[in-house]
């Protein structure tokens, strides 16, 4: 095998590994992030009315 051929492929390597290396890192950060949810709004009415409830007592 001639020099160029091996550098194409050493180079492709380097490339591949690089690029398995970044989608992991990709994935468990994004399996790691924690979402937010909004509560429904029947949920916040009922979290009101409880906060008055509790205020005139």
């Amino acid at each position: 095998m001639s020099g160029s051929m091996i550098t194409v492929i050493i180079v492709s390597v380097v490339v591949v590994a690089m690029v398995v290396g970044l989608s992991l890192l990709t994935l468990s950060k994004g399996y790691g992030y924690k979402h937010k949810i909004d509560p429904l709004p029947d949920e916040d009415d009922e979290e009101e009315e409880n906060d008055q409830g509790r205020k005139k007592e």
